[in-house]
C-alpha cells in the first residue's frame, strides 16, 4: 500500500520531491545523496539517506505526556516509529523532530546558472531562544539530563544542494546554514530567553543539509559566503528562517519595532511597562497613554530611538563604549526617546536637561524618558 504523505506533494525540485502531510514533512532525495545532519540515529555524515524527515513532535507549551512518551521510548526507538509511521526505512532516513506547525513551514529557493539551493525551515522562538555563550541550563552526564526548559523552541532547516559537494564543503556548508539562521534572528530582534543578548539560535536547532554524489561529476570545494554557492545558502536560509518565524510566532518584520519587542531581553513586558508608567505618571495621563497604547508602542520614531538606546546599551555592556562614559550617552539616547514621543525634536536640549540617568540603571532612563516624552506632547508649555 502507497503510504498516505505520498499523495501530499508540496515541492518538485530537480534532486527531491518535499511532501507535507498532517504533522510531517518529507524530503525525497533523488539518487544518492551525501547528507550532514544532526539525526541521531543517522549519526553525522552519510551516503545512505535517502529522505529527510521534519516532524511536530508535540505542542510548543505544556504537553508533558508526549514529552515522556519520547524520553520513555528513548532516542533510536522513538526515530524508528517515526519511520514506521511513514513507511520508511529508519536506517536511511534521518529524522528532525520540533513543536513547530508543519502547514507553517518555509521554502526558499535561490539559483545561480545551473546551481540551487533550497531551503525549507520550521521554527519557533518564544521558549528558548539563546545567544551562543548564554548561561546554560541543561548538563548532560552518562545518567542524563539533569534539566529540561519549561517550554520549548526549535528552527529545523532541511538544505537541499543540487550539485555535489567535497566532505569539507558540506561542512562549511553547515556554518554559512548557521550563519544565515542567525542572521534572519538578528534582522527580526529576536531576544535570548537567557541573557541580555540577541538571540542567535534556540537550544534545539536541528538541521540537515544535502547533496548529490554522482560519480566523476565536479565537486564544489567552497560553500564559503565569498562563494555563490554560500550566498545561495546564506539567501534561501535566511529568508525562508523569516518567512517560518512569521507564520509561527507572528514576527511580522514591521511589527517587531515594538517597544516591548526591542526591550524584552531586558526584562520588559505589557505588565512591566505599565507598572513603570504607573510610577511615573498621573491618573489622567496614564489612563491616556493606556487608551492608546498601540500608538506609543509602535510609533515609528519612537521605536527607532529606543533601538538606538539598546544598541548603544548593548556598546557598553561588551566593553566597547567606556562605563565611565555610560551615564552620558545613555542621557543622550534618552532625550532623543522623548523627544521622539512628545513629536518635538527640535526641543531635544530641553529634554535633555530635564532628564537625569543612572548608568546602572538604563531600563529607568527609557521608562522616564518615555514619561517624560508623553507628558509633554500634550504640555502646552511643550
Amino acid at each position: 500500500m502507497t503510504p498516505q504523505w505520498k499523495a501530499s506533494k508540496w515541492i518538485g525540485a530537480p534532486t527531491f520531491t518535499a511532501f507535507r502531510f498532517g504533522r510531517f514533512l518529507v524530503a525525497r532525495l533523488d539518487g544518492p545523496h551525501r547528507v550532514l545532519t544532526t539525526s541521531p540515529c543517522v549519526h553525522g555524515l552519510s551516503e545512505n539517506v535517502s529522505h529527510i524527515v521534519n516532524h511536530q513532535s508535540c505542542e510548543a507549551v505544556g504537553h508533558k505526556s508526549r514529552y515522556e512518551e519520547i524520553s520513555r521510548l528513548g532516542r533510536e526507538a522513538y526515530h524508528r516509529e517515526v519511520c514506521r509511521s511513514l513507511s520508511l526505512e529508519p536506517d536511511a532516513t534521518a529524522v528532525m523532530g520540533t513543536a513547530a506547525n508543519m502547514m507553517y513551514a518555509a521554502h526558499e529557493a535561490a539559483s545561480f546558472g545551473g546551481l540551487r539551493v533550497d531551503a525549507i525551515v520550521t521554527g519557533g522562538v518564544d521558549g528558548n531562544a539563546t545567544s551562543s555563550g548564554d548561561p546554560a541550563d541543561w548538563v548532560e552526564a552518562p545518567e542524563g539530563w539533569n534539566k529540561l526548559p519549561p517550554v520549548a523552541g526549535t528552527i529545523n532547516t532541511i538544505v537541499i544542494v543540487s550539485h555535489p559537494l567535497a566532505p569539507d564543503a558540506l561542512v562549511r556548508a553547515l556554518m554559512t546554514v548557521t550563519e544565515g539562521k542567525t542572521g534572519a534572528l538578528l534582522d527580526l530582534g529576536v531576544s535570548s530567553r537567557q541573557s541580555q543578548n540577541l538571540a542567535t539560535g534556540t537550544g534545539t536547532d536541528q538541521v540537515s543539509i544535502a547533496a548529490p554524489v554522482r560519480g566523476e561529476e565536479y565537486q564544489y570545494t567552497s560553500a564559503s559566503p565569498h562563494s555563490k554557492l554560500g550566498e545561495l545558502l546564506g539567501l534561501s536560509v535566511r529568508n525562508a528562517t523569516k518567512r517560518a518565524l512569521q507564520w509561527e510566532n507572528g514576527l511580522e518584520p514591521s511589527l517587531t519595532r515594538g517597544l516591548l519587542h526591542s526591550l524584552r531581553r531586558f526584562g520588559v513586558s505589557e505588565i512591566s511597562f505599565l507598572e513603570a508608567m504607573n510610577a511615573r505618571l498621573d491618573a489622567d495621563a496614564l489612563k491616556l497613554l493606556r487608551e492608546n497604547q498601540n500608538g506609543v508602542l509602535y510609533d515609528p520614531q519612537v521605536a527607532a530611538a529606543v533601538y538606538a538606546f539598546v544598541a548603544v546599551w548593548d556598546r557598553v555592556r561588551a566593553g566597547v563604549l567606556p562605563p565611565s562614559l555610560a551615564g552620558d550617552v545613555f542621557r543622550q539616547q534618552a532625550a532623543s526617546i522623548a523627544s521622539a514621543l512628545a513629536a518635538q525634536t527640535d526641543r531635544w536640549y530641553a529634554f535633555w536637561q530635564r532628564l537625569e540617568v543612572d548608568p546602572v540603571r538604563p531600563l529607568d532612563a527609557v521608562y522616564d524618558a518615555i514619561a517624560l516624552g508623553w507628558t509633554m506632547k500634550w504640555t502646552s508649555a511643550g
